[in-house]
């Protein structure tokens, strides 16, 4: 368990020595750079899987559309977890009286559905 947990951890350590070396958390003209390059390093990669793929591939996002992006996906995760967050209660009330209304279910006795088993008059 501990050992699991030291690796674990010296792997996250790891990669995020390694993103900062290369320049993720960077400022943008460095990120932008590291961007080109990766798309560069790609480009043979990706004309070799066009060449081999029975569809067109789009071309990759110039930096200004990743950027317009990378903020519009953000702002909706924002805006989606906040809207969670203000229905919560209302989610929770609904689910505790679906749970409610299934136990009620459960303790009813079933009806009788079959008129031959019924019991005949004693006499």
């Amino acid at each position: 368990m501990v050992v699991g947990f030291l690796v674990r951890g010296g792997l996250l350590a790891g990669t995020v020595y390694y993103t900062r070396q290369v320049g993720i958390w960077g400022d943008t003209d460095q990120t932008d750079k590291l961007y080109n390059q990766i798309k560069s390093d790609l480009c043979p990669y990706v004309q070799k899987a066009k060449k081999q793929l029975p569809f067109d591939v789009p071309q990759l996002p110039r930096t200004g559309e990743m950027r317009f992006l990378a903020k519009h996906y953000y702002n909706e995760g924002v805006k989606n977890t906040f809207r969670f967050i203000h229905m919560l209660p209302c989610y929770a009330g609904r689910g505790l009286k679906k749970v409610k209304d299934t136990f009620e279910d459960f303790a009813q006795s079933p009806a009788i559905t079959g008129g031959s088993q019924e019991a005949s008059p004693a006499k």
